[in-house]
C-alpha cells in the first residue's frame, strides 16, 4: 500500500533541505510558531557539551558533527569528525557552531582529527576522549555514526567510518578494539561479502543477528549473525522495490521484525522482511538517518525539510517537527538521532557542525517525545 507523501501532510519549505540555500537564508526561519519548531521540546542550550565551551583547543571549534549515541541520560557519545580553526576575529554573539559561518562544517575547512570519540555527561561534561583512536580516521573524514546494540550486555561500541569502508566494533570503555567490519582502506563491489563501500548505518536483532546499510558506494542491506559473519545481501541501483538510491539509514523492530530502510536518494522509506524480501515502500520523505523507539515507532530526519517525523510501523505519519536554520532549535542536516530513557532528545548536525540536546519541555505530551530502547544490564566482563 503506497502512503501519502510526507511532503503533503507537512508544512515545508523543501527549498531549506537544499545545500544550496543562499549564506543570507541560513539566519531566517520560516514563519511558524515555536511548537512547530522544537516541538515538545524546549529550546537547547547553545552551551552544550560544556567540554565544548570553551572550544577543545584555543581557536578551535569542533567540526561535523557525524553521530551521537545515548547510552543512558547520563553517558553520551559524540562521533566528532574533527577540530575545525576557527576566524581570527569571531563575533560576540558566536553561538559555538560552524553553521553559524553559512559553511557546512563537513567540507570546508578540511578538519584536523582529534578528539574523534568522546563520552560526556547529561550535563555535557567530559566523562572520556577516545584520543588513542583519532589516527583511525586521520586518512578519512572522521566518523559516520555510532551505536550500542540494545541486546548486548556488555555494550561494545560501534563505529562506522564510510570512508574507510569499516565498522569498527570496541569495548565498552573504548580501551580495545575488537573487531573490524569490513578491509581497511578497501572497498567491494555488491556482491562481495567481504568488504563493503562506504557503509552508513547498523540495528540489531534480538539475538544479535545485525543489518548494516551499504550505503554511499553500494546500494545494498547485509545481514550478518552475530559474531559478524555475513550471512546475504539484497538490493541493486535503481528506481523499484527492492532497489536503492543511497540506502542511508536503518532501522529494525516489530513483530514480526521487519527492517526499515531509508531510501534517500529515491526520497522513500521501504520496508522489508529479516531475509530482504520487499514488504512496502513510504514515499516523500529522504531521511539521512532512522531509528526504532522504545514504543516501537520509526523516527526519521528528513533531509529535504530538516523535519523529524514519528511513524507508525504501517506507515503513518503521527507528529512531525523541526525546522532548517542554525540558531539554537533548529538544524542543518541532522545526521544520526538518538534519545535516552527519560526523553531527551540529541541530535548530531552533519553541516550545523553541532551535537544539539532536547529536554522535554514540562508537561509534554509523551507520545510526541522520542525515547531510546533500553539496554540490557551490563555483565561484569563489560569493562568500566
Amino acid at each position: 500500500m503506497r502512503r501519502v507523501p510526507l511532503s503533503l501532510v507537512a508544512s515545508v519549505v523543501v527549498l531549506f533541505g537544499s545545500s544550496l540555500l543562499p549564506a543570507a537564508a541560513l539566519q531566517q526561519s520560516a514563519k511558524g510558531g515555536v511548537g512547530d519548531i522544537t516541538g515538545p521540546y524546549e529550546v537547547p542550550d547553545p552551551k552544550w557539551p560544556a567540554w565544548a565551551h570553551p572550544y577543545p583547543k584555543p581557536g578551535h571549534i569542533w567540526g561535523s558533527q557525524g553521530g551521537v549515541f545515548a547510552e543512558s541520560p547520563n553517558r553520551i557519545y559524540l562521533a566528532n569528525r574533527g577540530e575545525l580553526k576557527l576566524p581570527d576575529t569571531v563575533p560576540p554573539n558566536f553561538p559555538g557552531n560552524w553553521g553559524f559561518f553559512n559553511q557546512q562544517a563537513a567540507t570546508v575547512p578540511i578538519a584536523n582529527m582529534v578528539n574523534c570519540i568522546v563520552v560526556v555527561d547529561g550535563n555535557g561534561r567530559l566523562i572520556e576522549a577516545w584520543n588513542q583512536w583519532d589516527t583511525l580516521f586521520e586518512w578519512g573524514r572522521g566518523p559516520h555514526q555510532v551505536y550500542i546494540s540494545p541486546y548486548d550486555p556488555e555494550r561494545h561500541v560501534w563505529v562506522v567510518d564510510d570512508m574507510r569502508h569499516v565498522i569498527y566494533k570496541f569495548t565498552h570503555d573504548g580501551t580495545r578494539l575488537v573487531q573490524t567490519l569490513g578491509v581497511l582502506d578497501e572497498f567491494g563491489d555488491n556482491d562481495d561479502l567481504t568488504r563493503l563501500r562506504r557503509p552508513t548505518m547498523i540495528d540489531w536483532l534480538p539475538d544479535g543477528t545485525f543489518f548494516v546499510a551499504d550505503g554511499y558506494g553500494n546500494t545494498r542491506v547485509v545481514k550478518f549473525n552475530k559474531d559478524g559473519k555475513p550471512l546475504l545481501k539484497w538490493g541493486s541501483r535503481g528506481t523499484g522495490p527492492g532497489q536503492f538510491n543511497t540506502p542511508h539509514g536503518i532501522a529494525v523492530g516489530g513483530s514480526p521484525p521487519r527492517v526499515f530502510v531509508s531510501d534517500r536518494g529515491n526520497r522513500r522509506i521501504q520496508v522489508f522482511d529479516v531475509n530482504g524480501t520487499f514488504l512496502d515502500e513510504w514515499p516523500g520523505i529522504a531521511p539521512h538517518s532512522m531509528m526504532m523507539s522504545a514504543d516501537e515507532h520509526v523516527w526519521a530526519v528528513d533531509s529535504i525539510s530538516d523535519r523529524i517525523v514519528k511513524f507508525d510501523l504501517t506507515g503513518h505519519v503521527e507528529y512531525s517537527f523541526g525546522q532548517f536554520g542554525t540558531r539554537p532549535g533548529y538544524t542543518w542536516a541532522m545526521h544520526q538521532i538518538s534519545a535516552d530513557q527519560e526523553g531527551n532528545l540529541f541530535i548530531a548536525e552533519v553541516f550545523g557542525g553541532r551535537t544539539q540536546k532536547y529536554r522535554p519541555r514540562p508537561g509534554a505530551d509523551p507520545t510526541h517525545l522520542v525515547r531510546g530502547r533500553s539496554l540490557l544490564p551490563m555483565s561484569g566482563s563489560a569493562g568500566n
